[in-house]
C-alpha cells in the first residue's frame, strides 16, 4: 500500500507539473529565492544566462531528435529559470548599486527628495515613502520612509520635491521576541532609513516633471473635494476612497479593526476581490459585442482597457497592478472558456510579475491573493455541485458561499500564520457584503462621475452616503461579537505547511473518493498531529532569561519550559494590554504566565547571576560577583567603581533608563573592557540555556 501511494503521488505531481507555465514558474521562484538569501555577482549572472540562452538554443534545435535531448532541453530550460529569478532580484536590489544613496550618506547631509507614497500618519507625523534624488549635490536612487512632524498646513503629496539637511538613521529590528520586523518588511520594499524631520526644516521646492502616480495623486484629490462638497465625510468618505481610490490613510482605527474582526477586511483593501467583481460586471454589460464579427476581441480589449483605467485611478499601487494583471489574466482564460487556461493564465501572470518585480513574491497581499483566487477556480466547483438549488435566488447565494468557502479555506492557514486570528462570521459578513460590493462599486463610479461633473443630485448622494453607513453598522456589530472571533492563534512556519497538505489531500478526496486518496488524506493528519505535539515538545524543553525592551519601564522574563514568570515595574492595568507578552506567546507557542510586579534584586538563571541594581543605586555585598549586572530605572552610580569591585562578565541598559545615561554607561565599558548590551539600541537580551 505504501508503495502505490507513493507511486499515485508521484503521477499526482507529475500531472500538475505538466502544465508548462507551472513548471518555469516554480524554478523562477526558487531562482528568486537563492538570490534573495545568497549573494551572486551580477557579472558571474548575466555571463551564465547568457551562455544558458546559447545552450537552450542549441538544444531547441536539437529537441526533436530523440526524447533524451528533449529531457535536456527541459533541464536547461528549467536551469534557465532558476538564473532568471536570482538575475532579477539582484538587478531589483538596488542597494547593490553604486549609485545608492547608501554610498554617499554621512552626518549632516543635504539631500533633495520627491515623494512617492503617502502613508498613513502617526500619533506624531505624517508619513511617506520619498525617492531620494541628490545627496550632496550627487545624483542617486533609493528610496527612504520621510517623517515630518505634524503640521495640518504642510501636508505634501505624490511627486513634491523638497530640500533638506539631514541625517539618514537606519530602521531598528524588532525590539522584543517574536515581533513583527518591520525592518525586514521596509527592506523588501527597497527601503533601508528613515528621516526625521520637522516642517520647519523642510524646503518645498518648485515643481518638476509629474509622474503617472502623480497625476492619479491629483485626480484622486479632485474626486475628495469634489465628494466633500457633496456632503460626503467621516467613514463614509474613508470607505468611498478605499473602496475606489486604494487609499486607506484616512479610515479610523476602530472601524479598521471592526473590519478585521468581522473577517471583511479585505473589502477595505483594492484587491483582487474588487477587480474581479468589475470585471464580471463589464463581461455582462459588454457581452452584446460576442454577437459581431471580432466581437469576443474586441471586447477582451476593452474589458482590459477599462480594468487597467481603474488600476490607473486606484494609484497603480502595487496590491493593485497585481490585482489588474492577474484578472486581466483571468479574462483572457475566461475568452478561452477552458478552465486549464484560467490555471494557465494565472501562472503566467504571476510569472510575468515576479520577472518584473521579484520582491512581490515576499509580499503577504501578494501571496494571499493568489492563493485565494486558485482556491476559488480549483474548489468553488466542487463545493458548488454538492448541492444544486432548483430557483435563482438560492442558487446565487449558494455561489456567493461557496466563492467564500472556498477563497476562505485556501488563505486560512496563512492568515492565521500572518496574523494569527481567525473570523468565526466570516461568512455572514461576505454573504451580505460581497453581493451589495458590485452595487457599492459600480454605485460609487457614478457618483464620482456626476460629482465631478457637478451633477450629482442630492438625494443620490445622501442615498449613496446611508448605504456605506448602514454597512459600516453592520461590520461593527459583527466586529462586536467577540466570541465568534478566534485570537492570538499562535501559529508556525512548519505547522503552516502541513496545514496546506491537509487542505490539498482533503479536497482531492473530495473530488474522487478513492481508497488511494484516503490513505492520503489520513496520513495529512498524522502529519498534522505529529508535528503539533513534536512542537507541543519542543515548547517544554526551552529555558531562556530575557530582559525585554520597554521604554521608561523595566520587564525581566524567566522561561522554564511551558512556564514563563515575569516581573515587571508596570501599572497593572497597563501591563494587562501589555502587547510585548501577547506577541511573545504567539511565537513561543503555548506557555502559561506568572506575572510579579516586583523585580527581585537577584535572580539566577543557568548557574548565571544576575544582579539588579535600581534608581536606589544599592549594590554592595561582599564576597559576591554577579555574573550580569542590569542596570534600571538611571541609577545614580560609579560605574568604573562598580566593576572594579564586582567585576561582572556583562552589564546591561533597560529601556527605562535615561538614554544619557545609557550612552556614557556604554563609554565607561569600553574603557574598563567589560561587555555592554543597551537594550533601548540592541532590543532584548536573551540567554538561552
Amino acid at each position: 500500500m505504501c508503495f502505490r501511494n507513493i507511486h499515485y503521488l508521484y503521477h499526482a505531481m507529475i500531472k500538475i507539473l505538466q502544465f508548462v507555465p507551472v513548471q518555469l514558474t516554480f524554478f523562477l521562484v526558487l531562482g528568486i529565492l537563492l538570490g534573495h538569501y545568497v549573494f551572486f555577482a551580477n557579472d558571474l549572472l548575466f555571463g551564465v544566462l547568457g551562455v544558458l540562452f546559447l545552450v537552450l538554443g542549441f538544444s531547441f534545435y536539437l529537441s526533436n531528435k530523440s526524447y533524451q535531448k528533449k529531457l535536456h532541453f527541459n533541464f536547461i530550460a528549467y536551469l534557465l529559470c532558476v538564473f532568471l529569478g536570482i538575475s532579477t532580484i539582484s538587478i531589483k536590489n538596488e542597494r547593490i548599486s553604486k549609485e545608492h544613496y547608501t554610498h554617499f550618506i554621512s552626518k549632516n547631509n543635504t539631500a533633495i527628495l520627491s515623494v512617492d507614497k503617502v502613508l498613513k500618519p502617526s500619533a506624531y507625523h505624517n508619513k511617506y515613502i520619498a525617492s531620494v534624488k541628490k545627496i550632496d549635490g550627487e545624483n542617486v536612487i533609493g528610496k527612504v520612509l520621510l517623517n515630518i512632524q505634524k503640521d495640518r498646513l504642510n501636508v505634501l503629496t505624490v511627486d513634491d520635491r523638497v530640500f533638506l539637511k539631514t541625517d539618514f538613521k537606519a530602521i531598528k529590528g524588532p525590539g522584543n521576541p517574536y515581533y513583527f520586523d518591520y525592518r525586514k518588511y521596509l527592506q523588501n520594499k527597497q527601503i533601508h532609513h528613515q528621516i526625521f524631520e520637522t516642517s520647519s526644516t523642510v524646503l518645498k521646492l518648485e515643481e518638476g516633471e509629474t509622474s503617472l502616480k502623480g497625476w492619479a495623486s491629483k485626480f484622486r484629490n479632485k474626486v475628495n473635494e469634489s465628494l466633500i462638497e457633496n456632503g460626503f465625510k467621516d467613514n463614509e468618505l474613508a470607505v468611498i476612497n478605499a473602496l475606489l481610490l486604494g487609499q486607506r490613510t484616512e479610515i479610523s482605527k476602530e472601524l479598521l479593526q471592526s473590519y478585521a474582526n468581522a473577517g471583511a477586511i479585505h473589502i477595505l483593501a483594492v484587491s483582487g476581490l474588487h477587480v474581479g467583481i468589475i470585471l464580471l460586471i463589464l463581461n455582462f454589460l459588454f457581452k452584446p459585442l460576442e454577437r459581431f464579427k471580432h466581437g469576443k476581441a474586441i471586447k477582451l480589449i476593452i474589458v482590459v482597457l477599462f480594468l487597467w483605467m481603474f488600476a490607473f485611478i486606484a494609484g497603480l499601487s502595487p496590491s493593485v497592478v497585481r490585482a489588474v494583471t492577474m484578472f486581466t489574466a483571468v479574462a483572457i482564460g475566461m475568452q478561452v472558456n477552458r478552465p486549464t487556461n484560467v490555471y494557465n493564465t494565472l501562472v503566467i501572470s504571476m510569472f510575468v510579475l515576479l520577472l518584473i518585480q521579484p520582491y512581490f513574491l515576499f509580499d503577504v497581499g501578494f501571496q494571499l491573493s493568489y492563493l485565494a483566487v486558485f482556491s476559488i477556480v480549483w474548489m468553488q466547483p466542487l463545493f458548488y455541485n454538492l448541492w444544486k438549488p432548483a430557483y435563482k435566488i438560492p442558487d446565487y447565494f449558494w455561489q456567493l458561499f461557496t466563492v467564500s468557502i472556498a477563497a476562505q479555506i485556501g488563505i486560512l492557514p496563512l492568515s492565521i500564520y500572518y496574523f494569527h486570528q481567525f473570523p468565526g462570521l466570516f461568512f455572514l459578513s461576505n454573504l451580505i457584503i460581497i453581493p451589495l460590493l458590485g452595487i457599492l462599486l459600480m454605485g460609487g463610479i457614478v457618483v464620482i462621475a456626476l460629482s465631478l461633473m457637478g451633477l450629482l443630485p442630492s438625494f443620490l448622494s445622501s442615498i449613496y452616503n446611508g448605504f456605506i453607513g448602514l454597512m459600516n453598522l453592520f461590520i461593527k456589530w459583527i466586529g462586536l461579537q467577540e466570541e465568534f472571533l478566534f485570537q492570538n492563534i499562535s501559529f508556525s512556519f512548519l505547522m503552516l505547511l502541513v496545514s496546506y497538505g491537509f487542505i490539498l489531500f482533503g479536497i482531492r478526496l473530495v473530488e474522487k473518493r478513492t481508497i488511494i486518496r484516503l490513505s492520503w488524506f489520513l496520513i495529512s493528519i498524522l502529519f498534522l498531529q505529529g508535528v503539533f505535539i513534536f512542537e507541543k515538545r519542543q515548547v517544554s524543553t526551552i529555558n531562556e532569561f530575557v530582559v525585554f525592551q520597554k521604554n521608561r519601564n523595566s520587564i525581566i522574563g524567566q522561561r522554564n519550559g511551558n512556564l514563563l514568570e515575569v516581573f515587571h515595574g508596570l501599572d497593572r492595568l497597563k501591563f494587562s494590554e501589555n502587547k510585548i507578552l501577547t506577541q511573545y506567546k504567539l511565537g513561543a507557542g503555548s506557555i502559561d504566565l506568572k506575572i510579579s510586579n516586583t523585580i527581585p534584586m537577584l535572580q539566577n538563571f543557568n548557574n548565571k547571576t544576575v544582579l539588579v541594581i535600581d534608581s536606589l543605586g544599592v549594590y554592595q555585598i561582599y564576597n559576591f560577583s554577579p555574573d550580569i549586572v542590569l542596570l534600571q530605572q538611571s541609577p545614580k552610580i560609579n560605574l568604573t567603581r562598580l566593576i572594579d569591585s564586582l567585576q561582572p562578565k556583562l552589564i546591561i541598559a533597560d529601556g527605562s533608563n535615561y538614554k544619557s545615561y545609557a550612552k556614557y554607561w556604554k563609554k565607561i565599558c569600553a574603557q574598563q573592557k567589560t561587555p555592554f548590551y543597551d537594550t533601548s539600541q540592541k532590543g532584548a537580551y536573551v540567554l538561552r540555556e
